[in-house]
């Protein structure tokens, strides 16, 4: 298992939570627009809040190369994101939303849509947002 992360303290969080089980888990700091990754080396790729954050086109591009690059044929990528209707900042920056077609057609062809999901997300703070899931196979 990989964890992947622009923020130390986030990766310095999730490994404390794990307690010894931190060890079997490889922690990759970095930008995941800049990421090199093996050809083919995950079977599962998982985002949570990263990809609505990419609010440049080049960004977003080489986002979804590395997920080509890097995901197995026959592998899984679920990606969730603001959904249309969620808000248009998080933490004070700007976000992509996304209906559930629109977020697939970012990903194009080689992945087939599998399945999606409407989520809302209760914050912390006691607000809502509104995220989408999308569930896709790479061909």
């Amino acid at each position: 298992m990989t964890v992947f992360d622009l923020s130390s303290t986030a990766l310095a969080v999730a490994r404390q939570r794990l307690g010894k089980h931190a060890d079997i888990v490889h922690w990759i700091e970095g930008d995941i627009t800049r990421a090199k990754f093996p050809m083919n080396r995950f079977d599962i790729w998982h985002d949570r809040a990263v990809f609505h954050f990419l609010t440049d086109p080049a960004d977003r591009h080489a986002y979804v190369e590395r997920v080509l690059s890097s995901v197995r044929p026959g592998g899984h990528v679920i990606v969730a994101t603001f959904a249309e209707d969620g808000p248009e900042k998080c933490s004070g920056l700007p976000v992509m939303r996304y209906q559930p077609e629109a977020l697939h057609a970012v990903f194009g062809d080689t992945f087939q849509l599998v399945e999606h999901e409407k989520e809302a997300h209760r914050t912390p703070f006691g607000t809502v947002q509104q995220f989408v899931y999308c569930y896709c196979r790479k061909r």
